[in-house]
């Protein structure tokens, strides 16, 4: 999220930053310090996608003036957690076919001559070649099969911890089933469109002569390539604790042309 800040002058003009400010005083000019969040030099704050830093506790951010240093502002970032979150470990798309190329087009026939005491025939013109075939595409990437543990944050105000693990990696999410919800996809990716036919070559004309001659056939354009097929969606297991199921729907799964997710309840500890 974007910081504004005001700067008051002896004279009670109002200067605001620069970015999302619009203003002209610059954040080079200015010291910002921050806890549990981090801000650029852009005074843009950013949270750390690990929940487990910013879990309990309320990001504070100070700013004063390097030249006048009683001159600070300070502002503390209540942290919310009813966002959409999505991990993704579909597959990877399957590249696209070459296109075929185009046939060379066929040469005009020679001219031949229309004079009536000496007349020829005008040459026929040379056929078109044809257009070569598009390149099929590639099969879609698998996923990998995926592995969702939830935990219940109990309380006044219930946040799921949810952790997701697949091809050797974990991510975890801290989320507020009143708003907040998290998609894990693993779908399998999409097949590679198959490359065009290329066009076949016209025919050449004929030449003028008498008679003229004739003109040659177009080539035949090439066949378009297939496209690829998907890939296999991966497996989804979901272990939740008995106290989670009321906020399942807060947990929306895709894995296209994998086999039906498997949900086991069980009792499940406190991720961290």
């Amino acid at each position: 999220m974007p910081l504004v800040v005001e700067v008051v002058e002896p004279d009670g003009k109002v200067l605001q930053t620069e970015g999302a400010g619009q203003g002209k005083v610059l954040w080079k000019d200015l010291t910002v310090t921050a806890s549990v969040v981090t801000a650029n030099q852009k005074g843009i704050v950013s949270l750390p996608r690990d929940p487990r830093i910013s879990d309990g506790k309320e990001p504070h951010v100070t700013i004063t003036v390097p030249s006048h240093p009683d001159i600070r502002t300070e502002l503390a970032i209540p942290v919310r957690y009813d966002h959409a979150y999505t991990a993704n470990f579909s597959g990877s798309a399957g590249y696209n076919g070459f296109s075929g190329a185009d046939g060379p087009d066929g040469a005009s026939g020679s001219m031949g001559s229309m004079d009536p005491t000496n007349p020829s025939a005008g040459g026929n013109g040379s056929n078109g070649g044809n257009g070569s075939d598009g390149g099929d595409g590639g099969s879609g990437g698998n996923a990998p099969p995926v592995q969702i543990r939830i935990a219940l944050r109990s309380g006044n105000h219930p946040l799921l911890q949810v952790s997701v693990s697949a091809a050797g990696k974990m991510k975890l999410y801290l989320i507020d089933p009143q708003g907040g919800s998290l998609t894990v996809k693993a779908d399998g990716g999409p097949g590679g469109s198959g490359g065009t036919g290329g066009r076949g070559g016209r025919g050449g004309s004929g030449g003028i002569g008498t008679p003229n001659g004739s003109s040659g056939t177009d080539g035949s354009s090439g066949r378009n390539g297939w496209d690829g097929s998907r890939g296999k969606g991966g497996s989804i297991k979901v272990t939740y604790d008995p106290e989670v199921k009321p906020y399942l729907a807060a947990i929306r799964l895709s894995n296209k042309n994998g086999p039906p997710p498997v949900f086991q309840e069980e009792q499940v500890a406190a991720l961290w």
